[in-house]
């Protein structure tokens, strides 16, 4: 089991962290809402593994059959290893590539807000609530934490569904296969 966690979590790691470094890259071209739905679009591309990932588990390791709750446990071990990838690759381009990140994009959802009509009183109810996430996003044990739960959602909804798709139980072959299999 754990090389086939480690090899697809690895694999759809590899994919989360390329497109969060190829989006990050190009961000001022794409801004934040494009970025966003690029990046969620990806994260479902790349969690989709995890169905390979509990497919090779169930035919490689477990005979052929795997129960729901092993199937979820085998998921949900790739997706931690991916959302770890993810992270890291994180880290390294709020360090090297986007130290600025948090001004951009409050700068974004302030101008939103005020594109839409918030009221002053608003916006500097916002602009406090923002002050006080950013002072907590520059500790990196924080900042890794809430990136790590970023996945999480998407990597929760393909754990289950691969899950329940993949889970099979060997049940008592019906009388009339038998018979068909001796003719």
């Amino acid at each position: 089991m754990k090389k086939i966690v480690l090899t697809f979590g690895l694999i759809a790691g590899a994919v989360l962290a390329a497109m969060l470094f190829i989006t990050m890259a190009f961000q001022d071209k794409i801004g934040f809402d494009n970025g966003e739905v690029i990046g969620y679009t990806s994260m479902v591309v790349a969690f989709l593994l995890t169905f390979f990932g509990v497919r090779s588990y169930r035919d490689n390791v477990a005979g052929g059959t795997v129960k729901f709750g092993r199937a979820v446990v085998v998921g949900a071990l790739i997706s931690v290893v991916a959302s770890l990838c993810y992270v890291a690759a994180w880290e390294v381009i709020y360090s090297k590539m986007v130290p600025d990140f948090i001004e951009k994009y409050q700068a974004h959802v302030f101008e939103k807000a005020r594109a839409a009509g918030e009221t002053e009183a608003a916006l500097a109810q916002k602009k406090a609530e923002y002050a006080k996430y950013a002072e907590m996003y520059r500790n990196p044990a924080i900042r890794a934490a809430i990136t790590f739960l970023e996945p999480l959602p998407v990597a929760l909804i393909v754990t289950l569904v691969s899950a329940g798709v993949l889970s099979r139980r060997r049940g008592p072959v019906p009388s009339g296969a038998g018979a068909a299999v001796r003719a």
